[in-house]
């Protein structure tokens, strides 16, 4: 039996398991009666705990519209200060259920889908609190390049309550 298939064989079914799960963290919920449509547009990640895709990058975006299948166009830029240039990535979101829940599922390469789940809003779409699948996906994102420090506090308070590792988080320079 040749190794090399089984070994590929292996590899793709755990990725495919682990992109394929776009449901919060146990114990977190996402936000019920959402509307897509203000939550378009763009938005400045404030913090976020450090991930892989986005190891440090300074003055990140991410800009949200609507797709002609339904779905939400995503484009995430952030700046590279190590290499001098800008990254981009482009992907798009679906609802995993009911559009008035603000539960996704977003890509970024083929068919592979993770969860983002806005899991905290104000009530005039200027600050959000989004997770991953798991806790070690946790944004913070603005409007603005800034959040009053009152915001900025109570939306650690909400994150540390779910379990998130807030100490961990990483303040984006804008």
């Amino acid at each position: 039996m040749k190794l090399w298939p089984v070994v590929t064989g292996v590899a793709i079914a755990l990725t495919l398991v682990a992109c394929k799960s776009p449901t919060p963290p146990k114990g977190v919920q996402p936000i019920t009666n959402f509307e897509a449509s203000r939550y378009l547009g763009k938005w400045y990640e404030v913090a976020r705990l450090e991930n892989r895709f986005e190891r440090g990058l300074e003055q990140v975006t991410a800009t949200y519209g609507e797709r002609s299948d339904g779905g939400i166009s995503v484009l995430n830029r952030g700046f590279d200060p190590v290499k001098n240039k800008w990254n981009e990535s482009e992907g798009k979101a679906y609802f995993t259920g009911e559009p008035t829940t603000a539960a996704l599922k977003v890509s970024f390469f083929g068919p592979f889908y993770g969860g983002y789940n806005v899991i905290r809003l104000d009530d005039k779409y200027q600050y959000a609190l989004v997770s991953g699948p798991n806790r070690d996906y946790l944004w913070i994102l603005s409007r603005t390049p800034t959040i009053p420090d009152a915001v900025k506090q109570d939306y650690l308070n909400t994150a540390r309550s779910l379990g998130f590792r807030v100490d961990q988080l990483v303040w984006v320079k804008q």
